[in-house]
């Protein structure tokens, strides 16, 4: 039976060590419509590594897509095809990280100078999956300032692979002199380029990406390209995602509520530690702490979900603890 999957008018960018399984399982808690995407995984490390940590996934996650680094097509065409097979509704290809290792194995914006390398990695990995096959990259490299470059690189992929949907993050990306952190503040915006890309490129599928934190701004950007992908916003504030549903996929359902979704994270914990696995509390609840932002007592939740001592003996009980911390202070 074919799944019809939601569209991808927005979606949780991929970053590394915070959306694992976990978080992304406490994600769709929160949008049910959301397209939600992994860390960015090098294909070596699923060929050659243990795939149950790379690639396990709950099924409530869907759609949900792997997002992988790496730059050998044969590579990333065995990585894609375990992807499928762990259930993952898409493939993307990282050219956007900030790695300056242009060397067999390297990966991310550096291969932007490669148009007819990341070409072939794209097509080997959509000739090894029936699942659609994508791409994330920056609007350029280094200090390139112009705008033809980006539309030189989307115009060759999009004439030498079947890749139509392009998630570009509306910065460059400097290889020399900025770490990957600084990578995604010193760079300057430039939406308008991302923009001018739907404007040129109107049969693709042109996600923006970057800076984006209010749901108005979400807005404002979907009147110019097709979906938006937000970031760090969606892990240090979560529940930014609530309304997601409702604006922008004509979703009246009830949103989930904060006891409601504490007691779903309660059970999810639970089931996570028992599973044998070797999970902890802590495991899960670094991604939980910024749930409560905005609300009285948010501090102590925090606390609490972070603290060591609290946290050695693994109950998953702390968190319906911290809960009843938040609870007794707000009115809800």
């Amino acid at each position: 039976m074919t799944i019809v999957l939601p569209s991808r008018r927005l979606s949780v960018a991929p970053m590394l060590d915070w959306t694992d399984r976990h978080y992304r399982h406490m994600a769709r808690q929160i949008t049910r419509h959301a397209w939600l995407d992994s860390e960015v995984i090098n294909a070596g490390a699923i060929i050659h590594g243990d795939q149950d940590r790379f690639l396990l996934r709950n099924e409530c996650e869907t759609p949900v897509a792997l997002q992988l680094g790496g730059s050998e097509p044969a590579d990333l065409a065995r990585a894609a095809r375990a992807g499928e097979a762990y259930g993952y509704n898409e493939i993307n290809l990282n050219c956007g990280c900030p790695s300056p290792r242009v060397q067999k194995g390297a990966f991310g914006a550096c291969l932007m100078n490669e148009v007819d390398l990341v070409a072939d990695c794209l097509n080997a990995m959509q000739d090894a999956v029936e699942i659609e096959v994508t791409v994330k990259h920056r609007i350029g490299v280094d200090r390139q300032t112009e705008y033809q470059p980006l539309a030189d690189f989307v115009g060759t992929l999009s004439r030498k692979t079947v890749c139509k949907t392009y998630v570009v993050h509306a910065r460059n990306a400097w290889l020399k002199g900025l770490s990957p952190k600084e990578n995604r503040d010193v760079p300057p915006l430039k939406y308008e380029y991302v923009y001018q890309l739907k404007q040129e490129f109107p049969d693709l599928e042109i996600i923006i990406n970057g800076g984006i934190t209010t749901n108005e701004q979400v807005a404002e950007h979907l009147q110019y390209v097709d979906g938006v992908m937000m970031g760090r916003e969606c892990y240090h504030n979560p529940l930014v995602m609530r309304d997601w549903d409702g604006l922008f996929y004509a979703d009246a359902s009830r949103k989930v509520s904060e006891a409601e979704l504490v007691q779903r994270l309660y059970h999810y914990v639970t089931e996570q530690v028992n599973a044998g696995r070797g999970t902890t509390v802590r495991h899960i609840a670094r991604h939980y702490l910024g749930l409560m932002h905005g609300l009285k007592n948010a501090r102590t939740w925090r606390r609490m979900l972070s603290d060591a001592a609290l946290l050695k003996p693994n109950r998953p009980e702390l968190i319906l603890e911290a809960w009843a911390e938040i609870e007794s202070a707000n009115n809800f």
